[in-house]
């Protein structure tokens, strides 16, 4: 037997309570509460429930190991940790038309091996095959199911026994144990529970896919961030080619990794060295381009900055960056007109970030500050220099972290110099790299090498 109880759910964080409040206690909210029907069985004991689990000594547990499935998508295999750990819950979210289904749907298809069960609650099986049929990938143990109810997609993976679950999404589904609609915050704490248990006990990985609100945070009650094991954020402009995937949390791995994406007609494609593409090889010369190299994750990664130096046509000077901290580049600014002399107080300045990505790594500022000189005097940059330093207050060019990851790839892709702080130099050997590294130790020094 079941009783029925009413309980209210903030819809921002998840809290409940017995009764109605205006103000959230938990993430202070107004008018969150939502009332909500809850069918809770009644309990066979206390007794019963110790007999299930028992206290135990940390040394007597034994140990088993941590098995990884390497996917053929090399990207994928790096935000996860090295790959799909059995067992694992995994949660990835985004934008919509950002391709969370059509990532999930190509890892459904190229896993040959294993025998995948795709359950939908958004899309028809119809709509399903349309987009298989553009990847063109050929696989008969991949399984589609469309349901919303968990007791006969649980009924449907018992009688299939997959290897792997994608549930796509996790807001479309409902379970029968909770008397309210798909989408609200306990059914989507429920519906995530139940498919935990059941990557717990069976050891099969299950990837939720999951909704975001337009604050960009995940939908549903933060406890659902908890419950999983690994969280992935798709990013990226609809606009622009290029997908970026980040690892929020994970407890099998790194949270510093993230992995590439170029959106196609026929999906989803890896990219392996995205410093060739963010790269643009250029016929002749132009000014406002410099190269800048910054760290995503563990990865050294190769970048094009853009700047446009332009005379102000209105009263108030324009300030506008794509794909960067326009804060910063009014720091940067600053600095140029005080410790070098330029006067950009009458200038309209535009930066742009090639690619669509956006930066926070600091130590692309030398390559921006090399952009907008260039582009002040019209003069253009060697193509085949590069910049890796951050730029302090007083002008002075600070080390960054990781600097012979950088140099390294700079080398790789063929740059013939590359300009660091003065103060990196130490426990490095320059001499085994082909490219000439130069050190220096302000802006107005840089200036009057380059210019």
């Amino acid at each position: 037997m079941a009783t029925v109880k009413t309980v209210y759910y903030c819809q921002n964080c998840g809290a409940q309570s017995a009764k109605w409040i205006g103000r959230c206690p938990s993430c202070g909210q107004w008018n969150t509460y939502v009332e909500e029907v809850v069918k809770k069985p009644k309990a066979s004991g206390v007794k019963a429930s110790a007999e299930a689990a028992k206290p135990i000594a940390i040394n007597d547990i034994n140990a088993i190991d941590k098995k990884n499935y390497v996917t053929g998508d090399n990207e994928l295999n790096r935000v996860l940790g090295g790959g799909i750990v059995s067992g694992s819950l995994v949660l990835i979210g985004g934008e919509p038309g950002i391709g969370k289904s059509t990532l999930m749907l190509q890892l459904s298809l190229k896993e040959k091996k294993l025998r995948v069960l795709y359950v939908s609650g958004e899309e028809s099986e119809q709509q399903i095959k349309l987009r298989a049929e553009r990847f063109g990938i050929d696989n008969n143990n991949c399984y589609i199911l469309t349901e919303t109810s968990t007791d006969m997609i649980l009924h449907h993976i018992e009688t299939l026994d997959p290897e792997l679950i994608i549930i796509d999404s996790v807001q479309t589904m409902q379970s029968p144990n909770i008397d309210s609609s798909a989408g609200s915050i306990s059914q989507i704490r429920e519906c995530a529970s139940e498919f935990q248990r059941y990557a717990k006990t069976s050891g099969v990985p299950v990837f939720l896919i999951g909704h975001i609100t337009k604050d960009g945070m995940l939908a549903g009650p933060k406890v659902l961030e908890h419950m999983v094991d690994t969280v992935l954020q798709f990013e990226g402009d609809q606009h622009y080619t290029y997908r970026i995937v980040r690892t929020l949390k994970n407890r099998f791995g790194s949270t510093s990794e993230i992995g590439i994406y170029e959106m196609l007609g026929n999906g989803l494609r890896p990219v392996e060295n995205p410093s060739e593409i963010l790269v643009t090889p250029r016929d002749e010369p132009l000014s406002g381009i410099a190269i800048g190299c910054t760290l995503e994750g563990m990865r050294p990664i190769l970048i094009e900055t853009q700047a446009l130096v332009t005379q102000a046509v209105y009263g108030t000077p324009q300030r506008t960056a794509t794909g960067f901290d326009t804060k910063r580049l009014n720091m940067l600014l600053a600095v140029l007109e005080k410790r070098c002399g330029f006067h950009f107080g009458v200038k309209d300045v535009f930066l742009n970030i090639a690619g669509g990505i956006k930066i926070e790594d600091p130590a692309m500022d030398l390559a921006i500050v090399s952009a907008l000189v260039s582009s002040f005097e019209d003069i253009p940059l060697n193509s085949k220099y590069c910049f890796s330093g951050e730029v302090g207050l007083a002008g002075e060019i600070r080390p960054v972290n990781r600097l012979e990851q950088r140099i390294s790839e700079a080398d790789k892709l063929g740059f013939e110099r590359i300009f660091i702080s003065k103060y990196n130099k130490k426990g490095i050997d320059f001499k085994r790299f082909k490219i000439q590294v130069t050190p220096l130790s302000k802006v107005d020094e840089l200036i009057r090498v380059i210019f």
